[in-house]
This record gives C-alpha cells, structure tokens and sequence, in this order.
C-alpha cells in the first residue's frame, strides 16, 4: 500500500487525570466527520495478548513487579498489539489514536522509576524496529490538578494510581523532556484548561503536524 493512503498512528500522553481517554475521543470524532476511519485502542492492552498482560500488571500490591519486569512486561504487551491490532489497521488505511505507547515506559520505568532510559529505548528498538507514532500527544497537568480530577473520578486505583506525589513529579518532568527531545513528533499540550480548549490544541497540532484541514 502507497504511503499516502497508509493510516496515522497517534498516540496521547500524559499522567493520570491528564484527561487522555476524554480527547483521544474527541479526537477521533473529529478525525470521523472527516470521513477518515478511525480505532480507538489503548496500553497496556488492546490486543487479547496485550490485555492479558495488563491484568498482570495493573492488579496487586506495587511492589508486586520490580521496574525491570515491568518493562519487559510492557513491552511484550506492545509487541502483540502493533502486531496484532495497530499495524494491520494502518495498512488498511485506519488511523489509529491510542492511549499510552512506549513514552508511557519510558516516563514511568525510566523518569519515574530509575531505569537507564538509553536501555529502554533498546529494547523498544529490540522488540519494534524503527516503529513510531506519527503525532504523540502529551497533556501536562500539574501533579495536584491531575490527582484532584481523578479521585473525582472514583475510579477504583490499580497498582500506578498508588505511586507517591515525588514519583509523579519525576513522571510529569520525564513527559517533559521526552517531548522537549522529539519536538519533530511531540505535541506537549497544556492540559489545565477546559476539555474544549485542550481538544482545540490538539486539533491545530494535527493539522499542522499531519496536514488535516480541520476547518
């Protein structure tokens, strides 16, 4: 298939209560009255294999894997679902828009927990060629904004939601500078403001990242 009718593959970042599930979707409604085909998918997950693997990671104590397993976890997860799900969608021409993609490793194993981020950023290479998002979306949200929204939300907390507030000062630095060293891909999107006002960003970085014609 010719590159011009590949689909997009965009990913959206951020930290917990950053609002990603609510504009992936408004993004892809936008994406939709284009009359471009659109999935929604997100990680870990969105694959049967990716899914399984997310039950591992997400349930039980924090301590239940050290930051090397949960790395090799995610990252296995990744594998079956660009395998299975994304990159079979994107030869058909379907844009993909996923919550969480290797910046979310990189951020939480890496920035949060420790791990060498030059190792990370092998092993992706490793376990996915030289294969990437076309736009990556990365909200930030000051730490006790993003905790507020969520225990608004009353959503029940898996193993991440229980971190500290000094891990998710280093995670919110580390989305920082990941989109500070790929400005080419990276959109880092101030997530503070009313659901609109950040939908409107995000669609002026797709248009002017992806060429859309959005108006």
């Amino acid at each position: 298939m010719s590159e011009a009718r590949r689909g997009r593959f965009i990913t959206i970042e951020g930290g917990d209560g950053a609002g990603k599930t609510t504009q992936a979707g408004l993004l892809a409604a936008a994406l939709e009255r284009l009359g471009i085909a659109v999935r929604l998918t997100r990680e870990p997950g969105g694959s049967p294999g990716g899914e399984a693997i997310r039950r591992l990671l997400l349930d039980g104590k924090t301590e239940h894997w050290d930051a090397v397993a949960e790395a090799l976890l995610l990252v296995a997860a990744r594998r079956d679902h660009v395998e299975t799900l994304i990159a079979p969608a994107l030869a058909r021409g379907t844009w993909i828009i996923c919550d969480r993609f290797a910046d979310s490793t990189i951020a939480y194993q890496g920035y949060g927990r420790g791990l060498a981020v030059e190792q990370l950023v092998a092993l992706h290479r490793f376990a996915l060629g030289d294969f990437a998002p076309d736009l990556t979306v990365i909200l930030d949200v000051a730490v006790e904004i993003g905790e507020a929204r969520a225990a608004a939300r009353g959503a029940a907390k898996d193993r991440f939601d229980c971190l500290d507030r000094a891990f998710r000062e280093r995670l919110r630095e580390g989305f920082c500078q990941i989109a500070a060293a790929d400005p080419a891909r990276c959109a880092l999107i101030d997530a503070a403001s009313e659901v609109e006002t950040v939908h409107g960003a995000i669609l002026a970085a797709a248009k002017l990242r992806l060429g859309l014609s959005l108006d």
